[in-house]
């Protein structure tokens, strides 16, 4: 087992009355401003038990934040933010606003020229407006953790930042307020979860058992949940469980001691740049095709995954091997995310700027960093 600090400050309201608890988690004076989507927390009622646990406080609304949040956006929450002197934000929503609001927060202390430096040149957080957060969708874990994937569609870039000075004050899980998630929403959230564990946990071994079986449970979990959820949609407490295997999924708990990949996150965000497909959506096609090209890298723990999680035996480490694949593939299928740039009208070719982009930025990725330029491509061939 590596070395580790392990840190989370959040403090999670979870439950069928958490927003009650709103009132005594905010800070009693100044401005809040309170970040949103396009419009989805009105239609379904989250919007108005908001602003009435809201009542009494000066509150600023930013309405608009997309499902990959754009920086000239979040800058313009900045602008409106530096206005109205607003001291602490409210992200209610989805990860993808919470991320922004998390940039919007570390924006608002920048000493620099550009905040854009935070995520393309890793300039440092120094600073961060407070956040809390009303959580609607599962899927990122944003809402225990520390990081942010923030897109510049004038660069055609989508990029990464972390920080323990974005960890929100608070997040608010009321599993009754992901009722309204339509079978695309429930679906993404179940595979970003999935895959973030995948990074954690599919690598290779460094004796953690512990974490190991800890990641195993919540791959399990979302295996057996992903059915129900979608033959009983309004099962509040199916939903509950998802939504609490979304934030163990990306709480840092699991990768104590642990290396960590990320490869496939890293190629999907650049086919969300490139082509917009939802997140979720480039995890389900790009993992399997890490996991064909990277067998013998991770086959010790493709093995012992496909063993664990999906009960798969036999004597030939290859055959488990192509099994689980078969299996994490389908899995992803019947839960809602194609696995192939096929099923989006894509080919590996409408791709292949990506390894130059990464090549670009000096990116050699893999827990054991031995995949660069060459080794992206063969792994976009295998996507096709």
């Amino acid at each position: 087992m590596k070395n580790f600090t392990y840190y989370n400050p959040v403090k999670v309201a979870f439950g069928s009355d958490a927003l009650k608890k709103m009132g005594e988690l905010l800070p009693q004076d100044g401005t809040i401003m309170m970040t949103m989507g396009k419009g989805s927390i009105r239609k379904n009622g989250v919007y108005d038990k908001v602003k009435k646990a809201l009542a009494g406080r000066e509150v600023v609304e930013f309405e608009g934040i997309e499902p990959n949040p754009e920086y000239e956006n979040c800058m313009n929450a900045v602008k409106l933010a530096k206005e109205k002197n607003v001291s602490f934000l409210l992200s209610v929503g989805g990860g993808s606003v919470l991320d922004a609001t998390k940039f919007i927060a570390a924006a608002l202390h920048f000493e620099g020229a550009d905040p854009w430096d935070i995520c393309e040149k890793g300039a440092p957080v120094t600073g961060a407006t407070p956040i809390g957060c009303v959580l609607t969708l599962p899927a990122t874990g944003s809402e225990v953790n520390g990081n942010s994937v923030i897109s510049r569609r004038g660069k055609g870039q989508k990029l990464a930042f972390s920080s323990p000075l974005v960890m929100t004050q608070f997040s608010i899980l009321d599993p009754a307020t992901t009722l309204s998630l339509d079978a695309r929403q429930t679906a993404n959230g179940i595979v970003d979860a999935f895959v973030h564990v995948m990074e954690q946990y599919l690598t290779y071994d460094v004796n953690t058992p512990l974490q190991d079986r800890q990641a195993e449970a919540i791959l399990s979990t979302l295996v057996e949940l992903s059915p129900k959820v979608r033959a009983t949609p309004n099962d509040v407490a199916v939903r509950g469980n998802v939504m609490w295997c979304a934030s163990n999924a990306l709480s840092n708990l699991i990768n104590c001691g642990t290396v960590q990949d990320w490869s496939t996150h890293i190629i999907g965000h650049e086919i969300t740049a490139l082509h917009g497909l939802d997140h979720a959506q480039t995890l389900a096609i790009v993992l399997p095709a890490i996991m064909q090209h990277q067998r013998k890298q991770k086959g010790g723990k493709i093995v012992q995954y496909a063993k664990r999680v999906w009960a798969i035996d036999g004597a030939d480490d290859d055959e488990i091997i192509d099994q689980c694949i078969a299996k994490t593939k389908a899995f992803f299928e019947e839960t809602g995310c194609p696995t192939s740039l096929s099923a989006y009208n894509l080919t590996p070719d409408d791709c292949m700027k990506i390894p130059g982009i990464l090549a670009g930025r000096g990116m050699i990725i893999g827990e054991r960093a031995d995949i660069g330029e060459k080794e992206v491509e063969a792994i976009l061939r295998l996507c096709a």
